[in-house]
C-alpha cells in the first residue's frame, strides 16, 4: 500500500482509545479499525479533519506516503 496509516502510533501518543476517538469523530468502530488497518478505499477530508482535531495532530502525522505508485483497478 502506498498510503500508510499511522492511526495507532498518534492514538498511543495522544494517551487516548480508539473508543474514545470514535466517540468524538461521529465514526463506528469498524470503520476506525477499517481505516486504522489501511484497508480503507477512502476517507472524507471531513472525517480526517475531525480525527486531526480530536488528536491534536496533523494530517502527515496519521497518514504516510512510502514513496510508491499503487497500480489500482479504478485509476
Amino acid at each position: 500500500m502506498a498510503i500508510r496509516v499511522c492511526l495507532d502510533e498518534v492514538l498511543r501518543a495522544r494517551g487516548m482509545t480508539s473508543r474514545e476517538l470514535c466517540a468524538r469523530v461521529g465514526i463506528t468502530e469498524a470503520n476506525l479499525s477499517i481505516l486504522r488497518a489501511g484497508r480503507a478505499k477512502g476517507v472524507r477530508f471531513g472525517t480526517i479533519n475531525k480525527i486531526c482535531y480530536y488528536l491534536q495532530c496533523d494530517v502527515g502525522d496519521i497518514l504516510k506516503f512510502d514513496g510508491f505508485l499503487e497500480e489500482t483497478d479504478d485509476e
